[in-house]
């Protein structure tokens, strides 16, 4: 992928993002690893393009991989390559990915999938520049500028032993931790935008009329749990659906498997406390589980308080803003949902 293609979604004037630019230009001349942390959609292999590619490594290889995708038994032999009959199939010698992007970059994604044996052979190429093939003895050696990204919280991992503190040291010479698209409001409709131009250019429309009022309150106040990579599917999804080409986008589909045949997960017994202002007994709902996604200890109270938020702000977006729409998908009253919104103050929003 061209360079352009790879910085044409890096677009945003918030002051949290601005920064992150900031850090991406000083350390990128630098001949030292870098760590990106952030979430899912964040933007993280963008990042990495753009410290290669403002690097003097710029016209060399920039090789990328995501350990998730490739399975461990055949990790170690994509990272590392193999010499021909290092296992059975192994007709020829295979080159892996550093060899391969020798001078060049290389950029590692969902580092935390590695296991022990994999992260020691990282720890001696950041070192020493030094490896083996799968089934050879002969030392070879390269010369990568590593670019590590991660979703996982790597210092706790390391604490718990599930990540090698050496490797954790050496990568972090120093990390880049992207915000998320619910940190960065101002980029939220510069971002739609573009993804909305560039869909209309995609199914032949000679322009992108805009977005309705209503439409850009739902896209700025929506939670964007998949940050911009969900932003993106939204747009996209929501321009095509729009058939009235001259008209500005009302409708923004935000969960594509909203609908009265979907399949439910397995559910259980729930009482909802009536609101604040409302006489209505407390209801009792059936609703699905919700995972466990947090490390402990956690601040019991904020972390409900900001998945209730989260969750009704979402809803209100899927819903249009129409309150009673609202209440019916979460399983409420009118009354109860009124409440909610007074006790988080997020009845002007």
């Amino acid at each position: 992928m061209a360079e352009g293609q790879h910085t044409d979604r890096l677009l945003g004037e918030s002051p949290v993002f601005l920064e992150v630019l900031d850090l991406v230009s000083q350390i990128a001349p630098l001949n030292k690893p870098v760590l990106i942390v952030g979430e899912r959609g964040t933007g993280k292999e963008l990042i990495a393009s753009r410290l290669h590619y403002l690097s003097p490594r710029w016209d060399q290889e920039f090789i990328k991989m995501n350990c998730a995708a490739i399975s461990e038994s055949l990790l170690e032999t994509e990272l590392f390559g193999h010499e021909a009959g290092a296992f059975t199939g192994a007709s020829k010698v295979h080159r892996g990915r550093f060899e391969r992007a020798d001078q060049g970059s290389f950029f590692l994604d969902e580092l935390a999938n590695t296991s022990a044996l994999v992260q020691e052979k990282l720890l001696r190429i950041i070192e020493h520049g030094e490896f083996e093939r799968v089934g050879g003895s002969k030392t070879l050696t390269t010369d990568v500028r590593l670019i590590a990204a991660t979703n996982e919280d790597l210092p706790t991992l390391a604490r718990h032993g599930k990540f090698r503190e050496d490797l954790l040291d050496r990568l972090a010479f120093d990390v880049i931790t992207l915000p998320p698209l619910r940190l960065r409001p101002e980029d939220i409709l510069i971002l739609a935008e573009r993804f909305a131009v560039t869909m209309a250019a995609d199914l032949g429309r000679e322009y992108f009329p805009g977005f309705s009022a209503s439409a850009r309150k739902v896209l700025r106040t929506y939670h964007w749990p998949g940050n911009i990579r969900e932003l993106k599917n939204v747009v996209e999804r929501s321009v095509y659906r729009s058939q009235e080409v001259d008209t500005p986008v009302d409708v923004i589909t935000i969960d594509p498997f909203e609908s009265a045949f979907r399949p439910t997960q397995p559910s259980t017994v729930v009482t909802v406390p009536a609101g604040d202002d409302s006489d209505e007994p407390a209801v009792t709902k059936v609703v699905a589980p919700v995972p466990s996604l947090h490390e402990f200890p956690i601040d019991f109270r904020q972390s409900v308080q900001d998945y209730e938020i989260g969750l009704i702000k979402s809803a209100l977006a899927s819903a249009q803003f129409n309150q009673k729409k609202t209440a019916d998908a979460l399983g409420v009253t009118y009354h109860q949902l009124r409440g909610y919104l007074k006790k988080y103050d997020l009845l002007d929003n």
